[in-house]
This record gives structure tokens, C-alpha cells and sequence, in this order.
């Protein structure tokens, strides 16, 4: 029943979004004439800093109610209903800007360009939820992102994967993390914002594409839980990585497990780690060439990684402006009636010299030589901690989350017999 009402209240809030999209843009634009000058801003707009710190109290406030009922009160239906009120306020109402997942790029960005300002509100957006996932591990996840909520109302008849599978797919939110640090690092783009599969539906202004995207993510949604918190998410890794030192966690019994296997099939994240019965699932022998082997491995699929980064540099810093300026001088259109790009007029309006746009260009392409043979680095390193993985089994002997891809959404609680007394 509260997943028919989830639904309507969603329809509502789409509907009440595309009627504001809808007033706001029924009349054109205005035009101005090419002598008009934008007149200087003198004070920043107090609304703006009024909704920053209001959207950072309702952040705190919710992480802090969110962590208290997954781990006090273990209480999936109130979890439930305040990722209703994460995924209207900070996805219909703030139109899910600023969110900690693009804040991944402000943070970077700031990190490699001193003259780059970035606002308070993107570093606790980013902070925030990293400190209290070290305490109390993803509840971030369970209900406070608007990314998640609104998948998970669509999640009604999830299937299993696969632990192989999963561990495949899970490899791409490390390769887009890197993407977009490389990127934004090198001042090219902001690629979690420019493909964002939800922010333009809670906007009504997305392009055609990314309107599909964020469709067809919703509808596979149905299927396959959360796919983009588990197979796209970049900050997600950030996450998983911190969770995995969490000092409180959720657990699926209050007490001691009792083996009755009810919550076997309870996630719809496949975050359940099963028990490993065997006393010693692999001989010291074993174990010892395993460990050999994954020993000389990381370090040859690192290098193979970084040089192949190295060598697709050209090809990554392609979508940068400075490099496609000045790819566009060295080949200038030959048809008249062809519009020039914009990095064009804007090179040109300067009164730049084509030596100086030749050698920001070559720096940009050093930047990202270096930048290739990083992250062909961590994505090899990725890649080996994921044969590590399947490679080495851990004992143990109960039911329990997994401290790193569990979204704490507190669904495996339900299931357990055992209750707190």
C-alpha cells in the first residue's frame, strides 16, 4: 500500500514541477541587442545563501534522524518515508542541486585550481555524509539521496545477479569516478552533472537522451534494484570505502544468529555476505600461492593499466576546449556558410596569438598524459582487488551485511525472528 501511494505522491510532485517548468517557459526569452552590457552584480543574492544553509540544516537533520532510526530504531517503514522527504526536498524542490554526488567535482576542481572558489555548502555536501557513514555506515544511502529514493520506489520485483556479476558491473562507478576526477581536475568538464539521468526529470528541461537514460534506468529500476547506486554511482565508492570502517553498522539480528536463513533473499542489493561454513575453506598451501599471486598480479595489471591511460591521452583530452580550439586552427572550416564553434569566436574575440593557444593546448594534453597514466593505474589496481576478492574466501559463520555495498535500507531487519527485547 505505501508503495501505491509512494507512486501517486511522485506523479503529484512531477506534475506540480512540470506545471512551474511549464509557467516559467511558456513565453520567450528576451533579446537583447549585441551593445547591451550585463550590469555588475554588487551584492550576492540573499535568497541563494538562505536555501545553501537551509539545504545544509535539512542535510544534517536528516542524516542524523536517518542514522538513528537504522540503527536505534531499526525501523525500515520510517526509513521509508523519510526517503519520501529526501526525494522531495532535495530532488523536486531544490532540483537536486547541490548534491554530494556532483560535489565530487567542485572538491577536485578546488583541490588543482587555487583561483577556483568553491562553496561551503559543495564541501559539507561532500563531507558530511563521509563522516557519518564512518559511524553509522551508508545511511546516506538508505534514505537521504534523492537518486536512491527515487529508484527505490520502483524496485518491485528486483532479481538476483550474481555475486560475479555484481562484482563485474561494480567495477564501472570506479571507472567513472576516475573519469571525473580526471576531468574536472584538468578544468574539462563536469561529466556527473552533464550526464545526470535525474536532475533534468526533476527539472523538465533535460535533452531527449537524457530524459531516455533516466527512463530507462527507472524502468530496469523495476528488475534491478538501484542500478545506478550500485552500477554507476561515483560517490558511492567514496562510500563503500568508508562504510567498510564504520564503527556502527547495521546488523540483521539484534542478537546472536540463529541460522533459521529467512533473510537469505531479503536484499534486493545482493549485500548479504553468506556464511562460509568450512573451518578452513583454503589450506595454508593454498592460501599462501593465492596471496603470491595476487602479489605480483596488482602491480603488472597497474602498469598495463597506466600505460594504456598514457596512451589514450589524446583521445580523453579530445572533448577539452583548449585542445579542440586549437585541432579547429590547425584545420579551419573551408566552407563559408559552416557556423564557427564557439571556442573559435571566443579565441578570436580575444585577439589571442595562435602560438599561445598551440601551447595551453600542449599543456592541457601533458596534464592529461599524466592524468592517463593514473587512472589506468586505479583501474587496474580496481581490477586486482576484485580477483583478490573472488580469489580469497573469509570465514564466518553468520548472515551479515556487507559493510561496503549494504545501502543500509534496513529491508533484511523484517525478516529476522529475532527481536530486540
Amino acid at each position: 500500500m505505501k508503495k501505491i501511494f509512494a507512486l501517486v505522491f511522485l506523479v503529484f510532485l512531477f506534475a506540480v514541477q512540470f506545471m512551474n517548468a511549464y509557467g516559467i517557459q511558456r513565453f520567450p526569452k528576451p533579446e537583447f541587442e549585441s551593445g547591451y552590457v550585463q550590469p555588475e552584480t554588487l551584492m550576492p543574492n540573499p535568497r541563494a545563501e538562505v536555501l545553501a544553509i537551509m539545504d545544509i540544516v535539512v542535510l544534517i537533520f536528516c542524516l542524523s534522524v536517518v542514522s538513528w532510526l537504522v540503527i536505534k530504531k531499526r525501523s525500515r517503514n520510517k526509513v521509508f518515508w523519510m526517503s519520501l522527504f529526501a526525494l522531495a526536498y532535495f530532488g523536486f524542490y531544490r532540483e537536486g542541486c547541490i548534491c554530494s554526488i556532483g560535489s565530487i567535482q567542485n572538491v577536485t576542481l578546488a583541490l588543482f585550481d587555487t583561483s577556483y572558489f568553491i562553496p561551503l555548502s559543495a564541501i559539507i555536501f561532500f563531507v558530511a555524509p563521509l563522516v557519518y557513514t564512518l559511524f553509522f555506515g551508508r545511511t546516506f544511502c538508505a534514505a537521504v539521496c534523492p537518486f536512491g529514493a527515487i529508484q527505490d520506489l520502483v524496485a518491485f520485483k528486483p532479481q538476483k545477479l550474481g555475486a560475479r556479476l555484481n562484482a563485474m558491473l561494480g567495477v564501472i562507478p570506479y571507472v567513472y569516478l576516475g573519469l571525473a576526477v580526471l576531468y574536472a581536475a584538468t578544468g574539462t568538464d563536469f561529466i556527473i552533472c552533464r550526464y545526470d539521468p535525474f536532475v533534468g526529470i526533476w527539472r523538465v528541461n533535460a535533452s531527449f537522451g537524457m530524459f531516455v537514460f533516466g527512463g530507462l534506468l527507472l524502468v530496469s529500476g523495476i528488475f534491478i534494484a538501484r542500478p545506478y547506486c550500485r552500477f554507476l554511482c561515483p560517490y558511492g565508492v567514496l562510500l563503500n570505502w568508508t562504510s567498510r570502517f564504520s564503527r556502527k553498522h547495521i546488523t540483521i539480528t539484534p542478537a546472536e544468529c540463529i541460522q533459521c536463513r529467512l533473510c537469505k533473499n531479503s536484499c534486493p542489493y545482493d549485500a548479504i555476505d553468506m556464511p562460509v561454513t568450512g573451518k578452513n575453506p583454503d589450506d595454508k598451501r593454498t592460501m599462501g600461492r593465492k596471496l603470491i599471486f595476487i602479489t605480483f598480479l596488482i602491480p603488472v595489471l597497474m602498469l598495463v593499466g597506466g600505460w594504456t591511460g598514457s596512451r589514450l591521452h589524446e583521445q580523453l583530452a579530445g572533448v577539452n576546449g583548449k585542445v579542440k580550439l586549437a585541432k579547429q586552427i590547425l584545420n579551419p572550416v573551408s566552407d563559408k556558410n559552416q557556423a564557427e564553434t564557439f571556442e573559435m569566436e571566443a579565441f578570436k574575440s580575444a585577439g589571442k596569438q595562435q602560438s599561445q593557444a598551440f601551447a595551453e593546448a600542449a599543456d592541457v594534453l601533458h596534464d592529461f598524459y599524466i592524468g592517463g597514466w593514473i587512472l589506468g593505474g586505479f583501474i587496474g589496481l580496481v581490477f586486482g582487488g576484485l580477483i583478490a576478492g573472488l580469489l580469497i574466501t573469509k570465514h564466518h559463520t553468520d548472515y551479515t551485511p556487507n559493510k561496503g555495498t549494504c545501502l543500509s535500507c534496513v529491508r533484511c531487519v523484517d525478516y529476522c525472528p529475532v527481536k530486540v527485547t
